[in-house]
């Protein structure tokens, strides 16, 4: 459980520590202006970058024994981070930035002794250290200005990296990586931190200091995995775990030498900009190259075995096909229909019951249901160790002066109250389960997980508010659920164990109920605020008495 603790402590830090940066950016001068180039129209804070880094990095240093490998990493990774910092207040330009990566990489190469010994196509695999070392420092460098110069959409470089580190850890995992996994989790939970905030319409940018580290740490990972901790991986299928970043990089980098511009001037060159090109709204383009990255993810995991050639082979060809049918559709003048995304629920509605049936029973199902799991599941719980009781004291406490005394309908820390106090009910009613009671708590739960989910589904999908509402489906949302099918689809592989699998799918169930009816509810005194209060009041009750 080690890997869910890292990755739930790394994302808290990074959701609690964002909004709390973007507050001062002003002052710090970490503000993302817009331009000709860019997407956004009004000044945005660049502080998703803090979150990440610092969410990870202190979560690296409680939970991993220091080795020089892992010294290294956050040795690098905290030089970069100063480095993109000082980018993200003052754009220092690219030979600064430049020696910052190399700085970051010659620590991890030379100090850590992480550099490629295994080659692809070459006949027994192995290279010497002369050509390894500066292979891997400019492998390195280039993977880290891959990853920042993908970081051109709300959401993009945040979840093409998360899906590139979720299938590392999967592979790590299976061959033993306890280090790798952990390291992989805690970015993750940074990235899902910043994601909260920088789904489309973003409320904040990552910035340098976060896309320079995204890259720097697939780099590491990457060589740290095919070299060392499993080296009968096939050194090709780094192509397909890091996926679009490095296509994406050569193709822009061709595009320039062919017409002769600078290899570091800014364009609209990218994938993304092409997609946007061609009519894809912002929100289509992210699910597009979401879904690609996946197919190179999901392929690096079942042929990581796989001889050099195939997988080349493979990578070329989706390759070929995804930027091919873009090009083509340029060319011939191809655009998507701007009126697809007119509304056409009206007509749904036509009848009082099919309404009530769709909408009304559904929200009334999750406003009634959650508050009454939380509050029923805090009371079956054979017992509440001390130390949880303590927190719950503490959430308890500051749930009602903000209930009692704040002046905000939609308060971040009572939201954040809310979310801690379910994944407490929800990994004490895994770990202490009466047994007498298990028999029919199981299929209870069951029944209950799969009604919540299809009323969240049902209530998004068919509301009438749905414009009106804060509330709508995003591409994280696309991101997650490929997550949760993956974790479930790999759970057989044993990577947390049947209660780690049960309590995610349970957390991602409730965690967007929950969000739901934080988010629709105008004021402070919901039903979910009530029963998230109790429940902490019933926790920390039993477990000091």
């Amino acid at each position: 459980m080690n890997s869910l603790l890292a990755l739930v402590a790394a994302m808290t830090i990074s959701m609690v520590l964002i909004p709390i940066m973007a507050r001062f950016a002003p002052r710090l001068g970490l503000i993302d202006k817009p331009n000709d180039r860019k997407i956004h129209a009004v000044p945005i804070p660049r502080v998703g970058g803090i979150g990440i880094v610092v969410g990870a990095l202190v979560t690296i240093l409680f939970l991993i024994p220091m080795d020089n490998q892992v010294r290294a990493y956050v040795l690098g990774a905290v030089v970069l981070f100063i480095f993109g910092l000082w980018d993200d207040v003052s754009e220092i330009g690219y030979y600064p930035k430049f020696l910052g990566q190399l700085i970051a990489v010659l620590i991890v190469v030379l100090y850590g002794d992480i550099y490629v010994v295994t080659f692809p196509f070459i006949p027994g695999g192995e290279i010497s250290p002369s050509f390894g070392v500066p292979f891997s420092i400019i492998a390195m460098v280039g993977m880290i200005n891959a990853v920042n110069l993908s970081d051109g959409l709300d959401g993009l470089a945040g979840g093409e990296s998360l899906l590139c580190l979720g299938s590392m850890a999967l592979i790590a995992a299976l061959a033993g990586g306890t280090d790798a996994v952990i390291i992989a989790f805690t970015v993750i939970g940074g990235i899902l931190g910043f994601l909260r905030y920088n789904t489309h319409p973003a409320r904040v940018f990552m910035g340098d200091s976060g896309s320079q580290f995204l890259g720097y740490t697939l780099g590491f990972m990457a060589i740290l995995l095919t070299q060392e901790i499993d080296p009968e991986l096939s050194p090709a299928v780094v192509l397909l775990l890091l996926g679009l970043p490095i296509v994406d990089s050569l193709v822009v980098m061709a595009k320039r030498a062919h017409s002769r511009t600078s290899m570091f001037r800014a364009n609209r060159d990218h994938l993304h900009h092409r997609l946007l090109d061609l009519g894809f709204v912002h929100q289509e383009s992210v699910v597009v190259i979401y879904s690609l990255q996946m197919v190179f993810v999901t392929s690096a995991v079942f042929l990581r075995y796989k001889s050099d050639w195939l997988i080349f082979g493979l990578y070329l060809a989706i390759c070929i096909a995804a930027f091919g049918v873009i090009a083509l559709a340029k060319r011939s003048n191809w655009r998507l229909r701007e009126d697809r995304h007119e509304e056409k629920q009206g007509k749904v509605f036509t009848h009082e019951i099919v309404r009530k049936f769709l909408v009304v029973i559904p929200r009334r199902f999750l406003s009634v249901g959650i508050p009454l799991y939380l509050i029923g599941s805090s009371l079956i719980i054979e017992k509440v160790p001390h130390d949880f009781a303590m927190m719950s004291l503490l959430v308890l406490a500051l749930m009602a002066v903000d209930l009692f005394f704040g002046n905000d309908p939609r308060s971040i820390m009572r939201r954040a109250l809310i979310y801690i106090t379910v994944a407490f009910v929800g990994f004490l009613g895994i770990s202490y389960t009466p047994a007498w009671l298990e028999f029919a708590l199981t299929p209870a739960k069951t029944v209950f997980f799969t009604l919540t989910a299809v009323a969240f589904v049902a209530a998004v999908k068919f509301s009438p508010r749905r414009r009106k509402t804060e509330f709508n489906t995003t591409a994280t949302d696309y991101l997650v659920v490929f997550c949760l099918l993956a974790i479930l689809m790999v759970s057989r592989g044993n990577l947390w164990g049947h209660e780690g699998i049960t309590f995610v799918v349970q957390m991602v169930v409730l965690f967007y109920g929950c969000e739901l009816l934080i988010t629709e509810k105008r004021g402070k005194w919901g039903s979910l605020s009530v029963g998230a209060l109790l429940t902490a009041a019933i926790l920390s009750f039993r477990g000091m008495f």
